[in-house]
């Protein structure tokens, strides 16, 4: 695991170029070829040391020993040139391996300060290793703090949540296995740890405990180096290594992905520059596992995808799907994480993609993950796609998780906490392979919900929504308990609002808008008893939320990014009763309806399939009068404080507070709730 010091000299590092070098994955580049510089030279020194000789410093590159760039007599600005020279000369060098050549190819140093020079690469000293794994250790920490990776949708993706999926797909090592997108290769090197502890002595797989309250960037750092593997034949350990292999587009990261593999094992991995949905040199090849989270974000234009495709798309998110599907073997699995977008949007192009998942037998499982896996980086909203093409024609069913928490807080922070559904989730995911789940667990901790391949066909667009579809199961059982329950849409129009929020003129009337304070308006659009619903979320990108409602009665205009439901039969359902049942349960009933990858959003016509049980209407107002009740004791409780405590004299005053508090309370108390209905 990292220790404190590695970490420490990462950090410090980063700290150091800063503040000329600002870009994180620049950074990453410049900290990764002086890693691999300094540890040629550690191989060097370690032969050395055992009778041999030097091996990569040698013929005319031994001015560039690491030495020779940290000696005192060296003035800033020779230091500077000299290493400058170096890094850019390195891929001459014909005694280095292709490998490291390769990582050298268009280095450069991208400032020209002395002092930042010296004061890094004396940072950068204190990395004396004679072997990989601890390089590897400071090299994957290096990778946990990398953020956004510029323009293509690509956010590195944590490492625990890599090794979720990697467990969730299971590789072995008979397995051919590929990354189309493969960014700094956590997928590759996820899958080989995976396939080395499988294949190591049950005392070797005992995981470490996570260190309460750190950050996901020091607690997710696992090398595969801490298998050793050794059921592992030989050839079998060899065959793997041939068997793994990834790509990308960028140059940067086919670097970086190289380091990254040799650090963890590989001698000459299988990592090499290719723009999987444009170029077709590899299209004929197909593998047996597939892991990959791919970019998100399709560049202005779209993609201009060759002519191979099964689909007709420019998105960048959907062709990164039909290559992957396309490309397992005929018993094939994989796992693919993807924006929310991808399991609701009702444009062909994705309807078609989530029938031929479904109908082709393809699809196995869908996990909704949270939604603050990519922060501080993003708040994008993700699922997994469990695809098996085996395992998904022994069964006429697909299998919904939704994690709510994975280990860490949803802040920017991400620090680890106690509440993690992702071995849950894995547990549940197994007995669904094994045949054992039949039943399914639509509310709680990591709900799930087995749906029928039939009725998800049958499905408007045919989502792949799993809470929609664990709220369907709550609302059929809720019709089942109380007979008497009805549908929004029975008992209410719903109507959009019209008024912008931010640029309304003010006037006379109240406009209702998602915040606790109304504003208001110069025209009014309503005039009814109106529970007053937000149809966007409150907690921005990524995250389905909503604050409040609001129940509005008289004239009044509405933000347009709310709706209002109007009771068709106020004789026999009581306008307040509905509002006050809804904002009770908005968390359970409203919130699940919403979707979106970063905007996330509520359909008016979804709010329509709500149940609402509906009693008698005396007991819907008795229902009313004790919460109405109660909210005025609370403030009339609040009332009594500021009166007690800035009022001289006020002991009358607070008695007579006092028994009105009581009075309310009593009223509260005999009253039914809610929850007894």
């Amino acid at each position: 695991m990292l220790d404190t010091d590695t970490k420490r000299r990462i950090d410090s590092c980063r700290d150091i170029l800063v503040g000329k070098v600002p870009d994180p994955k620049s950074q990453v580049e410049q900290i990764t070829i002086a890693l691999i510089y300094k540890f040629m030279d550690d191989m060097d020194a370690q032969s050395e040391l055992f009778g041999g000789k030097r091996s990569f410093f040698v013929n005319g590159f031994q001015k560039f020993g690491w030495s020779k760039l940290l000696a005192p007599s060296l003035g800033g600005q020779e230091t500077l040139n000299l290493y400058s020279e170096a890094i850019s000369k390195m891929t001459e060098n014909t005694h280095l391996p292709s490998l490291f050549r390769d990582i050298f190819k268009n280095a450069y140093l991208p400032y020209r300060d002395p002092e930042t020079l010296k004061a890094f690469l004396k940072e950068i000293d204190g990395f004396s290793y004679d072997h990989s794994e601890r390089l590897g250790d400071a090299f994957e920490y290096l990778l946990s703090v990398l953020g956004s990776q510029g323009d293509a949708g690509q956010f590195r993706t944590p490492r625990h949540i890599i090794d979720f999926v990697v467990q969730a797909v299971d590789p072995t090592k008979n397995e051919r296995i590929l990354d189309p997108a493969c960014g700094t290769a956590g997928f590759l090197i996820s899958a080989y740890k995976h396939i080395l502890r499988e294949n190591s002595p049950a005392i070797e797989r005992v995981r470490p405990q996570l260190a309460h309250g750190a950050s996901v960037a020091e607690t997710s750092i696992e090398s595969p180096s801490h298998y050793s593997g050794s059921l592992l034949t030989p050839s079998e350990r060899q065959r793997i290594h041939e068997s793994i292999r990834g790509y990308d587009i960028s140059p940067d990261m086919v670097r970086i992905s190289l380091v990254n593999l040799y650090l963890h094992g590989f001698r000459s991995p299988l990592v090499e520059e290719y723009d999987t949905l444009t170029q077709e040199d590899h299209w004929s090849e197909y593998y047996d596992t597939i892991l990959a989270n791919p970019p998100f974000m399709t560049p202005k234009g779209g993609i201009k995808p060759h002519k191979k495709f099964s689909l007709q798309s420019k998105r960048a998110e959907l062709l990164f799907l039909d290559y992957i599907v396309c490309h397992l073997s005929p018993d094939g699995k994989a796992g693919v994480i993807i924006p929310e977008g991808i399991v609701f949007v009702s444009q062909s192009a994705y309807t078609n993609m989530r029938k031929r998942l479904v109908r082709d037998n393809e699809l196995l499982a869908v996990v909704e993950l949270p939604h603050g896996v990519f922060k501080p980086y993003a708040s994008v909203k993700t699922h997994v796609l469990i695809i098996d093409k085996q395992l998904a024609k022994q069964t006429d069913k697909i299998l919904f998780i939704n994690a709510k928490s994975d280990g860490y807080t949803q802040t920017d922070t991400r620090q680890s906490i106690d509440a993690d559904d992702l071995p849950n989730a894995l547990k549940v995911l197994e007995d669904f392979k094994q045949g054992l789940l039949h039943v399914s667990r639509p509310s709680g901790d990591c709900p799930y919900v087995l749906v029928s391949k039939k009725h998800i066909l049958s499905s408007a667009n045919c989502h792949l929504v799993g809470r929609w579809y664990m709220l369907e199961r709550r609302l059929e059982d809720l019709r089942a308990r109380m007979p008497g329950a009805k549908s929004i849409g029975e008992i209410c129009e719903v109507y959009r609002g019209q008024n912008s929020n931010m640029s309304s003129a003010p006037g006379e009337f109240p406009l209702v808008v998602p915040a606790v304070e109304r504003k208001t308006s110069l025209n009014y659009t309503f005039e009814f008893k109106a529970i007053c619903i937000p149809l966007v979320s409150s907690s921005g990108h990524g995250k389905a939320d909503i604050k409040r409602l609001h129940y509005q009665e008289g004239k009044f205009a509405l933000a347009d990014t709310m709706c209002c439901l109007k009771l068709k039969d106020t004789a026999a359902v009581e306008p307040r009763y509905v509002y006050e049942y809804l904002a009770r349960y908005k968390d359970e009933l409203l919130v699940p309806m919403m979707g979106g990858a970063t905007n996330v959003t509520l359909n008016e016509n979804d709010i329509k399939k709500i149940l609402v049980p509906i009693p008698s209407i005396d007991e819907q107002r008795r229902i009313v009068r004790g919460i109405l009740a109660e909210e005025a004791a609370q403030r009339l409780t609040s009332i009594r404080s500021e009166v007690e405590f800035g009022i001289t004299k006020s002991d009358e005053i607070v008695s007579a507070l006092d028994v009105q508090i009581s009075s309310l309370h009593k009223i509260s108390v005999v009253s039914p709730s809610l929850e007894t209905i």
